[in-house]
């Protein structure tokens, strides 16, 4: 049994996942009776904002609690830079302890740890290169192989758990958890849309789901007895591509299942330059197919549905160990999948299938018990975790660093007064082929969304002009007014709140407000005195060290 006292945190991350595929958030026909049971113990998010959408860069604000302009890692594969603070820093802090499961996509900054003397086989040197967590299984799931090599140079230990259950090749990853067969018995890749309605050629028990799983139980078992509050990412790696699922998930779902694409003609007849750039790539063009889009939607449910029926296992385990009782439990995404929606696939801007993920909290505490089975529209970014983690483990958030902010008065239904007004989220695109086709140089290849109840605008950099929708008007973001000349108004309100974020206080970190405050007007007292006419100008006590007779010169 835990132990009395004792906080822990299971935070869950599902790659890729919509937040309104999941029957709790609206979804008519894939059913999640798990996610929807942990939605009723506590407080389901609508308006949660990741701050950038794309792997490497979102998990990386989840992970420091900072944007993505802070700390740097700002597209998959660039490294998060040494120095940054990470969860597992804050919590350390606390005396607690942060572990993986699953994925993080975190390059480590190879070169500044190499400046500093930090080798990857010390405790620290490895919690440099591991975004702050101690590793109990990492896998971040995309073991491609191709003729210049492999996307991931490191050991995958999913591949190894395949191959000591006697699955054979370089690479059973792919060959099995992620293609199927064709009728001719030949390996059906998933990476290739066409084949996503086929069983992936794999015991549905050892695919990547269920095998990390087990993993979550096996720590929760090896934690139970622990006297040291911890933190467990479990960071799945499905939905994500490749979408190919065993049965029997795969054809779970067909098209009176799938919901119609959220999309107009009318968005291409003169389309922003970027968001042109993105609907005419592979992945926008392959999407834009009905056949395609319909045999990838029956895959990404099924996936879906397969996390929910995971969920319930580890739920099942959590409650007959008595282990619900002291953990907090966060299930969200790290960016959506606009699955054809807008003319797109994938993710990268920031319509709201790509951008907005769901966010499901719940807190064992007693003092959240008021906001049990809510529902919270106020505006949340995904920085708001790290200081919600440190918060809960009732330490100081160290607003110093983190720039998002607790989330625990809202677990009880007490929003405070000051709440956010607005959200952000940051995109660096110039590693896409769009930048090179638009011409933008890599400096400029950035975009910064920021929204409000009312409006979202996009800024791009390079001289290109800005996106703007009108959420209360046009909430499925057909119409971009971005250039529409009765919407100037719009434009400068956004542009204010824009401003008024960049010019947040992001780089003082190392010394805290309250440090500050309490330093203030202290120097005086250690012996630096200015504006001072004369003695009568300033307590005794200030000058006692500076007057007097003078000690005896030297003859």
């Amino acid at each position: 049994m835990p132990k009395s006292g004792k906080k822990n945190i299971l935070f869950l991350m599902f790659d890729q996942l919509r937040f309104d595929y999941l029957s709790c958030y609206g979804h008519p026909h894939l059913h999640t009776p798990n996610l929807d049971w942990l939605a009723s113990k506590g407080v389901r998010f609508t308006n949660c904002y990741v701050q950038s959408p794309i792997c490497g860069a979102s998990r990386m604000s989840f992970y420091t609690g900072r944007y993505v302009s802070s700390h740097g890692a700002a597209w998959n594969g660039f490294p998060l830079k040494v120095g940054e603070m990470t969860i597992g820093d804050h919590l350390r802090g606390l005396g607690g302890d942060a572990y993986l499961i699953g994925k993080t996509h975190m390059r480590a900054d190879a070169k500044g740890m190499e400046r500093l003397g930090l080798t990857p086989d010390s405790v620290i040197g490895a919690r440099v290169a591991e975004c702050g967590f101690d590793i109990f299984v990492r896998d971040d799931g995309l073991w491609g192989m191709g003729p210049d090599g492999a996307y991931d140079e490191q050991a995958s230990a999913y591949n190894q758990y395949l191959r000591d259950k006697g699955y054979e090749g370089d690479n059973p990853w792919h060959d099995f958890a992620n293609a199927g067969l064709d009728q001719d018995g030949d390996i059906a890749s998933g990476w290739l849309y066409g084949n996503s309605h086929l069983p992936a050629n794999i015991a549905e028990e050892d695919s990547e789901t269920p095998w990390l799983t087990r993993e979550a139980i096996k720590f929760l078992k090896e934690k139970a007895d622990s006297d040291k509050p911890w933190l467990c990412h479990v960071s799945y790696i499905k939905p994500h591509w490749p979408y190919i699922v065993p049965a029997p998930y795969h054809d779970m779902y067909g098209p009176n299942s799938f919901l119609a694409p959220i999309r107009d003609r009318a968005e291409l007849d003169v389309p922003h330059p970027i968001y042109a750039a993105f609907t005419q790539n592979a992945i926008g063009k392959a999407f834009s197919d009905t056949e395609v889009r319909e045999k990838v939607l029956g895959a990404y449910m099924g996936l879906i549905k397969q996390i929910d029926d995971q969920m319930g296992v580890l739920f099942d385990y959590l409650k007959s160990s008595g282990q619900m009782e002291n953990t907090m439990i966060v299930a969200t995404s790290d960016h959506g999948d606009y699955l054809g929606d807008h003319w797109l696939g994938e993710k990268d801007l920031f319509h709201n299938p790509s951008v907005k993920v769901p966010l499901i909290i719940y807190d064992p505490s007693a003092e959240a018990d008021t906001g049990r089975g809510s529902v919270c529209d106020a505006l949340v970014e995904a920085i708001d975790l790290a200081p919600t983690f440190t918060d809960f483990m009732a330490g100081r958030v160290a607003d110093e660093w983190l720039e998002g902010r607790s989330l625990i008065p809202l677990l009880s239904g007490k929003p405070p007064h000051d709440w956010r007004d607005y959200v952000i989220s940051e995109y660096d695109y110039s590693m896409s082929p769009m930048a090179a086709k638009l011409g933008v140089a890599p400096k400029d290849a950035r975009l910064f969304m920021v929204a409000d109840y009312s409006w979202k605008l996009v800024h791009c950099e390079g001289g290109l002009p800005p996106m703007l929708f009108d959420l209360k008007e046009d909430p499925s973001e057909l119409n971009d007014l971005g250039c529409h000349p009765d919407y100037h108004e719009a434009r400068q309100h956004c542009y204010a709140m824009l401003h008024d974020w960049a010019l947040r206080c992001r780089q003082r970190t190392t010394l805290s407000t309250r440090e500050i405050l309490s330093n203030r007007g202290k120097s005086r007292r250690k012996g630096i005195i200015l504006g001072l006419a004369q003695a009568s100008d300033a307590e005794a006590e200030i000058l006692e060290k500076y007057t007097g007779k003078p000690p005896a010169r030297p003859i």
